[in-house]
């Protein structure tokens, strides 16, 4: 083989050295003339030959890519074949041949040679067609075990290449599947998809529930078209086939293009004006669907020229690696499809739960709007606590979504319970009150006796025994009769609070009797009459009290409506479910409420936790119950339902009682009570701090503002009558 030549007429080898491409190096001995007629005949026979001493060899062999080393060693053999042994130490003899030349050499001397790494050893004098025929076949060797060598590099470098695209899809469709952001999810999907098909750019479109579609992402900087692909003729209905990435959509097929100004099959001219207004050059195409196995397609994907992973020249796309791409999609594409259930369970999960907070609300209009504007409250406060850098809340913080979430579910929920909660019990604005005011059954009562004062006046005038006596007597029964009615009226309503005297006057005016003339138990259901199976039937005309305790009055609490032991509850539970008496309810000290209906209302935080614990949260909403059912527990141990102290209460938990009772007495819906202006408010607050309420929590809520600004959007401006609240603040015995 004759190897290409460098220019013959450069100059042998001097101090500098110069890289040289293939050829042969002849390292001369200690007498260089003795060799000049084998390098002037290896140059006649075209082989490109360079020359240097001894003492430059090393220096020459590292800076050229030589097909063979020459070394003379007719001069100095022992010099030579420790050459011959250092290039060797440098260079194996597959990637540079060495050839001596040796003035007949025995076989010992040969041995040696070989034995230091000389490839091949020539006796002197040699034929020059005989050595340029030995070296073509050295040059010929290594250049075979070099393309060899390139071939198992490039196979080893496309296996490589292979699996780290296989490795890179398999990470990908992990991470997918556990990513929680759409945006991201769908980024990372066309972003691994150019990495895996080695393009230049893509673009995703997303089927729309108007049956189009509409760009989503591109790679590239350049604005998204706001207008969208029909998939169908809208004058027609006929399938808008003609655009490749539609074709993609509604046959759930991948679709490859070698070259689009040659494509015939679809309308590229999109395509083409992109590449003229751009210019950019659009020639390789891939559209792959993003749909789950067996499931249509959600998307499309569409990479433009792919590019040769050793040149960079634009290549059609490989077949291999769409099939890997289109894997990419369906697994991205269920991702998305669980990413969307999870969503709308969530949106489901958040509309049930307002929805229920709102039928709480609605169920009485006591309540207002309270299980509405509590959550913001406590998020407002819980907000105020994460932004704290100083004082006790400054390790205190929300660190995810998913506690934010965990929180305001449990704040949605702090009053579920009360769809348990009897309407008349916690509408109950008068003692009497149960379905309906009872103080008229009692008022007709007193019309009953004034009437009978008013017979027994005018039966007395017609029998002629009527007197002025009498008639003081009788004007002086009628107003005591006004008086006593007056009396029971106000202790009704409930604005005082009863003293011990006012309880003995309401019991002497119960023992007053008046005549009963028609039967009591007509027009009763069963279950009304069973109530009344104790009573013995009286003869009629009978006479009753005024106000009475009877034994249907009381309703007996269910076996089943005893407390759970299980779930730790402390409460004193009243013996009966309800005692209806008219003595025992207006006897009632202070507000309207009897000692049954009070612990009936306080039960909601029962019925709270009992529901909330039963159900099955997830992981990340496991403090549900915790947040929503411990607002009603007090710093010092004695709230409800479990009497919990400050050690078991988080800081959640306080944030929640504190919004809670500031949003009560504030609130200007209540149609039982007046609003409190904030000074009135805050100043039991201040009361309650350190017994009721943590005071470092109610002192956040004074200083960060927090009060003010939902007064601000949700009192009447007339409430509003504190700026400063620092009067307010509390005393912290640790602070």
């Amino acid at each position: 083989m004759s190897l290409p030549a460098p220019d013959q007429t450069s100059a042998p080898f001097g101090a500098e050295c110069t890289s040289a491409a293939g050829g042969i190096l002849v390292v001369q001995g200690t007498a260089p003339n003795a060799d000049r007629s084998l390098i002037d005949g290896l140059r006649r026979a075209r082989f490109g030959v360079r020359d240097c001493g001894a003492a430059e060899a090393l220096a020459q062999v590292d800076c050229g890519d030589w097909d063979a080393v020459v070394l003379d060693a007719r001069s100095d053999f022992d010099a030579a074949v420790a050459l011959a042994a250092a290039i060797r130490a440098r260079y194996p003899a597959t990637v540079l041949p060495i050839v001596m030349l040796a003035s007949g050499c025995a076989g010992s001397e040969q041995q040696r040679a070989f034995d230091a790494g000389v490839s091949d050893c020539i006796s002197c004098p040699a034929d020059v067609a005989e050595v340029a025929r030995r070296l073509s076949t050295l040059a010929e060797l290594r250049r075979l075990r070099r393309k060899s060598a390139m071939e198992q590099n490039r196979f080893g470098a496309e296996l490589s290449s292979r699996s780290l695209r296989l490795n890179g899809l398999i990470e990908t469709c992990i991470a997918m599947s556990m990513c929680r952001d759409r945006a991201a999810l769908l980024m990372q999907l066309l972003s691994e998809g150019c990495h895996l098909l080695n393009c230049d750019g893509g673009t995703m479109y997303m089927v729309t529930d108007q049956q189009t579609l509409r760009f989503e992402l591109r790679t590239r900087s350049d604005p998204l078209p706001a207008t969208q692909i029909p998939l169908y003729d809208p004058g027609t209905g006929n399938p808008n086939e003609n655009y490749v990435s539609v074709y993609t959509a509604l046959h759930n097929q991948a679709v490859r293009i070698d070259d689009v100004y040659t494509e015939t099959r679809f309308d590229l001219s999109g395509t083409r004006a992109f590449d003229d207004a751009s210019g950019y050059r659009t020639v390789s195409m891939l559209t792959v669907p993003i749909a789950p196995r067996g499931g249509s397609p959600i998307g499309v994907l569409q990479f433009m020229n792919a590019l040769d992973p050793f040149t960079g020249a634009i290549v059609p796309f490989d077949p291999e690696a769409g099939a890997l791409v289109e894997a990419l999609a369906a697994q991205a594409a269920v991702a998305l499809d669980n990413l969307e259930l999870v969503d709308s369970q969530k949106q489901l999960t958040e509309s049930l739960i307002r929805v229920l907070a709102t039928t709480i609300d609605a169920k009485s209009p006591h309540t207002g709007r309270h299980c509405e504007r509590v959550p913001e409250l406590a998020m407002c406060l819980a907000q105020a606590a994460c932004d704290a850098s100083e004082g006790p809340f400054r390790h205190f913080a929300f660190r995810s979504e998913r506690e934010w979430e965990e929180f305001r579910i449990g704040a949605w929920l702090h009053d579920c319970g009360k769809v348990t909660t009897p309407e008349y019990v916690i509408d109950k604005a008068t003692k009497l009150e149960t379905i309906h005011n009872r103080i008229h059954e009692v008022r007709m009562r007193f019309e009953v006796l004034q009437r009978d004062l008013e017979i027994a006046r005018l039966q007395a005038q017609l029998a002629g025994t009527w007197s002025e006596a009498q008639q003081a007597a009788h004007a002086a029964e009628l107003a005591r009769l006004t008086q006593d009615f007056e009396f029971v009226a106000r202790c009704n309503v409930g604005d005082e609070a009863l003293e011990d005297d006012a309880i003995e006057a309401l019991a002497r005016i119960g023992a007053r009797e008046w005549t009963r003339h028609f039967d009591d138990r007509l027009g009763l259901s069963a279950v009304e009459l069973a109530t009344r199976a104790a009573e013995p039937v009286r003869a009629l005309p009978c006479a009753e009290p005024l106000l009475a305790d009877r034994p249907r009055d009381i309703v007996v609490r269910p076996e089943g409506e005893r407390l759970d032991p299980a779930f730790g509850f402390r409460m004193d539970v009243p013996e009966h479910l309800y005692n209806r008496g008219e003595l025992y309810n207006l006897s009632v000290r202070s507000g309207t409420l009897t000692r049954e209906e009070r612990y009936k209302i306080n039960e909601h935080m029962v019925h709270t936790v009992m529901m909330l614990e039963r159900m099955p949260f997830p992981k990340h909403l496991r403090r549900v119950p915790e947040y929503a059912g411990t607002h009603h527990e007090r710093m010092d141990g004695q709230g409800y339902p479990r009497q919990l102290g400050p050690e078991q209460l988080s800081v959640p938990s306080r944030i929640m009682a504190v919004a809670d009772i500031f949003e009560a007495l504030t609130a200007a819906d209540r149609p039982y009570k007046k609003p409190k202006p904030l000074s009135e408010a805050l100043a039991i607050m201040q009361r309650m701090a350190g017994t009721h309420i943590d005071a470092d929590i109610f002192n956040l809520f004074l200083r960060s503002g927090v009060y003010l600004a939902f007064a601000h959007k949700h009192l009447h401006a007339e409430q509003i009558d504190v700026s400063d609240p620092t009067p307010f603040c509390a005393t912290v015995p640790h602070a």
